[in-house]
């Protein structure tokens, strides 16, 4: 092979080279996404016009378009590739066609509807609303974004592995003639977050340059490409268990599942698994699995740590409504914080979305008559009441087919009660729960199973639900009540709001207010005696943690029968959330946190809620259900909840961690954390060393043992961070899920960010042995 010498800078025949192979780049990318030819696909890389909405003032004209990495979007304000700006296509949440936002529906005019759709991002970055010059126009970018999200999520991961690297290659040709010097494979190494030494770096690029020209191509890349994605870890554990040949017969296969997934597998299985995931034809062909479709495997969700029977509802959906845990927000109308942060419909989305079973609405008198909805007293935006019902009908469905609670603070006057009353009943319709299920006073519970599909609003009652079922009813038209204020704390706060503790209830409100009457708790003994079942109290953070500290299986004993919700202190003007863990530790159901906030404790509740199909509903234990159990999750004493487990835990390696810092000789410096949430004896957390200088492959081969005494409130959590000596370490990747829900044996554990979303590319590999403790 003749070698070329490489130049620095790029000319005119380059750029034309260039321009070719930009077009080849973006007709391979589209063959990857499946998105050959689609003329959706190749509207959006040509580019176009858009009108950016901001405000009533600020509406400019910039153009987008699709990059040929078919990944990233690309605008400016000129076509000059002076002020270019991108963000990545897997940073898109969703795409909302017509004027769903606030800011399209204030700002613009409804002949618009036809033009307008909205980008939404993940995390807190704020919504992108354009207008098309075309309805036509619109309906091709709304088409084509969609397909290239689709189709982007539904990559299987060595495919999402390939086209990082061969876009990170790309970026590393700084010269675009489609070879590799040895300076360029040392950037691109440190870009996808490898940091070698020269010696290191050049051994390598000996090894692959073949032809000895001093720079690599073609076949050499994908050698290169090839020792890059070599899985040692994988290449021990295929080779142990792949007798035939060399390659791995269903009896091998068949015996790995059994013995070290410990699996209750057939020959059958190991067939189905073969012929699903095996790529080589001639292999499959032989009903064998070469070593690349034993990783495929690995990574599919067959492999991954979390049991895929928990991935659809399994648990008894039959039991009353109060025997469950549900997925519960509180000031779920907010963004951010809750003292000048935007109130925005999109929160409620995002919530329900995510499986969010119990929304809440701080309802105030609004102009016009409208009710609005903010956070009372305080500089947060407002919305309007009954576009938050729209948007709450919309999407309450579409994660999870189980009821959806609104939690009514209630601040209006009556006139403006009875338009919300009005207001619930027009846009729910049927789906409103308006009276008790069946012909007869209940006595307990509907279950989520009866209530599929439904409504129930929480809030004040002016009467008894028997009441309903009695000739001898006599309901005041309205009548003054005292209003449970949600965030006390603040005394100025409480001070101004002291006139809103009391106001008129209008019985048209009163009256869709089913099975949660709102009460006042007065101690457990007075519950019992006087609280009906569907009789609700609301508990400040604080005084919850005491009486789930100091009288747990009173507590416990009070929710075998009563709903208790939950809220998060006053003073959190952050928006910051306490621990829910010793609050479903004591049963309660409606435990509310600030869901706009990535943290900790939004990983906890995304874990528990993981299982049974996201359904937002999750079965307490037994113990939890009975009004006789001597549960206590402080003291442990004897009975039907120890089930004494022992775990063994074996971090042996991780892949494509993400870079934190943007300066290319920023690589991460990796260490793990195998944390356990559950009763106080349980609670424990064990790290492994730091891997120095390698976010792409680092390997630790720790093992560590716990000792779990209650499985069933047990959450498990891997967490990755950057070590630092000198500062807290930094937050790179987690994920949550139920101890009941891990999986024997291999498994990859996802990646998820702070705020839930999942880490393309990016995970954890692990060996779990869950054992009955001697």
């Amino acid at each position: 092979m003749q070698c070329v010498r490489r130049q620095p800078v790029r000319t005119k025949s380059q750029e034309s080279l260039y321009r070719a192979q930009s077009k080849t780049v973006a007709r391979d990318n589209m063959k990857l996404l499946g998105l050959e030819g689609d003329k959706d696909l190749q509207f959006l890389i040509n580019g176009g016009d858009l009108l950016k909405v901001r405000s009533g003032s600020w509406k400019k004209t910039r153009y987008y378009k699709l990059q040929e990495d078919c990944k990233t979007m690309w605008h400016e304000s000129k076509k000059t590739l002076k002020s270019k700006h991108t963000f990545s296509v897997e940073d898109i949440e969703a795409v909302r066609t017509g004027r769903q936002t606030e800011g399209l529906r204030k700002y613009t005019e409804e002949t618009v509807e036809g033009r307008a759709f909205s980008i939404l991002f993940k995390g807190g970055q704020k919504n992108l609303d354009l207008i098309a010059s075309s309805d036509e126009e619109a309906k091709k970018w709304i088409n084509g974004l969609e397909k290239v999200i689709s189709n982007t999520n539904n990559l299987s991961p060595q495919k999402k592995t390939e086209h990082w690297i061969y876009s990170c290659m790309r970026k590393a040709d700084i010269n675009f003639d489609n070879k590799m010097s040895q300076n360029e494979v040392k950037s691109f190494l440190q870009d996808i977050n490898i940091e070698v030494d020269e010696d290191y770096a050049e051994m390598l690029f000996k090894k692959c340059d073949q032809s000895k020209c001093g720079f690599l191509e073609g076949k050499e890349i994908e050698h290169f490409y090839k020792i890059l994605t070599q899985r040692e870890e994988i290449d021990v554990i295929y080779g142990q268990y792949a007798k035939t040949d060399g390659l791995m017969s269903a009896a091998d296969l068949l015996n790995f599942l059994m013995n070290e997934q410990k699996e209750d597998a057939s020959q059958n299985d190991a067939l189905q698994l073969i012929e699903k995931y095996e790529l080589d034809e001639n292999a499959r062909a032989k009903q064998q699995m070469t070593k690349d479709g034993f990783l495929m495997y690995l990574r599919q969700p067959e492999g991954l740590i979390f049991n895929p029977a928990h991935k659809s509802v399994y648990q008894d959906m039959n039991q009353p409504l109060n025997h469950y845990f549900i997925s519960s927000s509180h000031n779920t109308y907010l963004l951010k914080d809750q003292l000048k942060g935007p109130s925005s419909t999109e929160a409620y989305i995002k919530a329900l979305l995510k499986g969010c079973r119990c929304v809440e609405l701080d309802c105030w008198d609004g102009s016009d008559g409208e009710p609005v909805i903010y956070h009372g007293y305080t500089l947060t935006s407002k919305i309007l009441f009954k576009d938050v019902i729209k948007a709450i009908k919309e999407y309450a469905f579409k994660t999870s087919e189980y009821p959806v609670i609104l939690s009514l603070e209630n601040h209006c006057n009556v006139e403006q009660q009875k338009t919300m009353a009005q207001h619930l009943i027009s846009i729910l319709g049927s789906a409103l729960v308006t009276k008790p299920l069946g012909d007869h006073m209940p006595t307990s519970f509907p279950s989520p199973e009866e209530l599929k599909g439904r409504f129930i609003v929480k809030g004040k009652r002016l009467n008894k639900l028997e009441d309903i079922f009695s000739d001898e009813s006599k309901t005041v038209d309205e009548e003054i009540v005292t209003e449970e204020e949600d965030d006390e704390g603040d005394e100025d706060r409480e001070k101004k709001s002291s006139e809103s503790k009391s106001l008129k209830l209008a019985k048209e409100l009163s009256d869709i207010v089913i099975y949660c009457k709102s009460v006042s708790f007065h101690g457990f003994e007075d519950s019992r005696e006087k609280q009906s079942f569907y009789e609700m109290a609301s508990f400040k953070e604080g005084k919850a943690v005491k009486l789930a500290e100091e009288s747990a299986n009173d507590y416990i004993r009070h929710n075998t029968d009563k709903l208790s919700r939950i809220y998060p202190a006053g003073l959190r003007a952050d928006s910051s959330n306490f621990n829910p863990v010793p609050l479903w530790n004591a049963g309660c159901q409606i435990v509310a946190l600030n869901f706009q906030t990535p943290c900790l404790e939004m990983n906890l509740n995304q874990g528990l809620f993981l299982q049974n199909g996201q359904s937002g509903y999750i079965l307490k234990p037994s113990y939890l259900r009975d009004r006789d159990t001597e549960f206590d999750p402080i003291t442990l004493t004897k009975g039907p909840w120890l089930k004494r487990k022992t775990l063994h835990v074996m971090v042996i390696s991780a892949q494509q961690l993400p870079k934190l810092s943007q300066r290319k000789s920023s690589i991460v410096d990796p260490i793990v954390q195998v944390q356990i949430y559950g009763v106080p004896a349980d609670t424990t957390m064990v790290e492994t060393q730091y891997i120095e200088n390698n976010g792409f492959n680092p390997m630790w081969n720790e093992n560590f043992q716990f000792d779990v005494c209650v499985p069933d409130l047990a959450l498990v959590r891997f967490l990755i961070e950057d070590y630092d000596v000198a500062t807290d370490n930094e937050f790179i990747g987690q994920y949550t899920l139920p101890f009941n829900s891990l999986k024997n044996g291999y498994h990859h554990v996802p990646l998820l960010t702070m705020n839930g979303d999942l880490l393309s590319s990016a995970g954890l590999f692990v060996h779990i042995m869950v054992m009955d403790a001697e």
